[in-house]
């Protein structure tokens, strides 16, 4: 499977960009358990072009994490333009545009998944940003608005002839947000339309190895991307590779509580390194609360809460090491 020049091998699977999420450490660490390709956390067009300090800090990308995309999202043609120009001279492998956020702040807006509500305009800043840019662009969107207004299969067509290199579909529409079941079905419809050509990529509802081999065999996909399944847990990409790969013989011994532990204690070290403390506890604290290695710790609320509740290095790693404890006895 290809996007541009990159070369991804057989089935690749991609973690999706989310805010707050995918931190650089998240991102390595995810990378180095297989992510195939690593996004930033999406950002806001509007807020690139005004130069806002915390918005340009989310373009920083390491070659370590490479092949990487950054995300942008925005609700006019000209913003959109230039943040794909300012994004270009932090050298992503891909550029890719979001009509797919279903959050209020956003689509309520009328960028995100509110662009479903106006293909026209979704469609001008598509063509305008391909031809303002060489880095390969792509787009992440959604089945429709809601379920009377199911327009993916011609949409993927119209997105295609705009220059677009790869396409990532959720298998809902933005009324439900993230209820019910994924509809991989009307992915499918896309992928198997005889005039789509660019690499259809699946997302919605791909929680472990099983369910990532599903998507391949039962819908086509060209590749999968993974989201709200990695908090917490940047080894699922490991768990689904080794899936995919075949044999158990070959297979790597399961990661232990230790390791699990060890590998939530380094993204805070590196968060903290890259960032700073405060902001770096900030970000990682998320993931650990919800992690779900921590599910089998009796009444875990408190511990919950004291997770959030940290903000420093010290305090957090105590937490953790109390958690480790604590799993081992159980």
């Amino acid at each position: 499977m290809k996007i541009g020049n990159l070369e991804f091998g057989q089935q690749p699977v991609f973690l999706a960009p989310m805010e707050d999420v995918t931190d650089i450490g998240f991102r390595m660490l995810c990378k180095r358990f297989g992510a195939a390709m690593v996004y930033t956390e999406f950002v806001s067009a509007e807020a690139l072009v005004r130069n806002i300090a915390a918005t340009i800090k989310k373009l920083t990308i390491c070659d370590e994490e490479r092949p990487v995309g950054i995300q942008i999202y925005g609700r006019d043609v000209d913003s959109m333009v230039e943040a794909a120009k300012i994004v270009e001279q932090s050298h992503p492998d891909v550029i890719d545009l979001n009509f797919g956020c279903p959050v209020k702040k956003v689509a309520g807006k009328g960028a995100g998944a509110g662009m479903l509500r106006n293909i026209p305009l979704m469609l001008d800043i598509t063509r305008s940003v391909v031809k303002a840019v060489k880095t390969p662009v792509t787009v992440k969107t959604r089945l429709g608005w809601d379920k009377e207004n199911l327009i993916i299969k011609d949409l993927a067509e119209q997105l295609q002839d705009c220059g677009i290199q790869a396409l990532t579909i959720h298998g809902r529409t933005r009324s439900q947000m993230y209820t019910g079941e994924a509809d991989w079905s009307l992915i499918k419809a896309v992928k198997d339309n005889p005039r789509i050509t660019i690499p259809i990529i699946g997302n919605g509802d791909i929680t472990s190895g099983e369910t990532a081999r599903n998507a391949f065999e039962c819908y086509g996909v060209d590749a999968i991307m993974v989201g709200r399944a990695t908090f917490g847990r940047p080894w699922i990409f490991k768990e689904i590779r080794q899936c995919l790969d075949g044999s158990k013989e070959h297979q790597d011994a399961p990661l232990t509580i230790d390791d699990k532990i060890d590998i939530l204690e380094e993204q805070m070290r590196i968060n903290v390194e890259r960032i700073d403390e405060y902001r770096g506890i900030l970000h990682t604290r998320r993931h650990l609360a919800a992690s779900p290695i921590f599910k089998g710790i009796p009444d875990f609320r408190q511990t919950r809460i004291a997770m959030l509740r940290a903000t420093t290095v010290d305090e957090l790693t105590h937490i953790l090491e109390e958690c480790r404890i604590r799993l081992k006895s159980i």
